[in-house]
């Protein structure tokens, strides 16, 4: 039969992981995940479309919505628009509100722009009208009033319009300052190009969905890990980046794990009969 102090610290430790689950579950979580591959009018990318799916996947196993059903993928200008204001409907009433986009991206006078895949633009006038700025995405989520914003950027890749009018200081995405609340993890530094990687993923996408899942990993300990991976992935061509302002919350993508807890071990209860006491003379 089973000791009675080992059942119990056993039944504790369930107990505990209930109520850790039950109030990861109480916390409204919501994302947008975008990936941009199948580009009209400019170079297509092989990894953004799968890197999204692995990404909305790993999401929805950690207890996010995410708006769309999944992830949404090679979108047109009129279709990120609606994304977006989808986005902000789920947004009411959210604790944690996490934008992923992964495909092209251009920097412009000192600002970001994420690429539709329809967009054409043939000077730096088409910019503000054919493609989404980062601006108004981080202003959208900031206003929304969610505790935690998140926001991951895997586009930081070389202008594909630079041809045609639509200057660039250098490649990759110019930095960016994080509202309150908010963290923006690039997938490589300011001014600087990601590799698309070998594997069917980016090194940056594929250590981020591998990493988030880990119970008690914080936002720091979670990025800070996500650069050494791809900085030891790529041999130290690419190192990931990060902007953030002070956060008022703590959160964990995984939750924040049980503490270990050393279980007595099961024992077998022995009675030893009574010995007959001696009665002296």
């Amino acid at each position: 039969m089973p000791g009675r102090n080992g059942l119990l610290s056993r039944l504790i430790v369930a107990a505990f992981v209930l109520c850790l689950g039950t109030a990861a579950h109480a916390e409204k979580r919501v994302a947008l995940v975008i990936g941009n591959s199948a580009y009209q009018d400019a170079p297509k990318l092989p990894n953004p479309a799968a890197d999204a799916r692995l990404m909305s996947d790993t999401l929805s196993t950690l207890g996010f919505f995410v708006v769309g059903g999944g992830a949404l993928v090679d979108l047109t200008r009129s279709r990120f628009d609606d994304a977006l204001r989808a986005f902000g409907r789920e947004l009411a009433g959210a604790d944690v509100a996490l934008f992923y986009y992964a495909g092209h991206g251009v920097e412009t006078h000192g600002l970001n722009y994420l690429v539709p895949v329809d967009a054409r633009p043939a000077d730096e006038g088409d910019v503000f009208e054919q493609l989404i700025g980062m601006a108004d995405v981080l202003g959208q989520m900031e206003k929304s009033g969610a505790k935690v914003n998140l926001v991951l950027l895997d586009a930081c890749r070389n202008n594909p319009f630079r041809g045609r009018g639509v200057r660039s200081t250098s490649g990759g995405l110019a930095q960016m300052q994080a509202p309150p609340g908010t963290l923006i993890s690039f997938a490589t530094q300011p001014r600087s190009v990601a590799l698309d990687g070998h594997h069917g993923h980016s090194p940056y996408t594929r250590a981020l969905a591998a990493i988030i899942r880990h119970q008690g990993y914080g936002l720091f300990r979670t990025f800070n890990e996500v650069g050494l991976a791809v900085e030891r992935e790529t041999h130290g061509r690419q190192l990931p980046w990060l902007a953030s302002s002070p956060m008022a919350t703590r959160f964990y993508f995984a939750g924040q794990g049980v503490p270990t807890m050393q279980a007595e071990p099961a024992r077998d209860v022995v009675t030893t009969p009574a010995l007959p006491r001696s009665v002296p003379r």
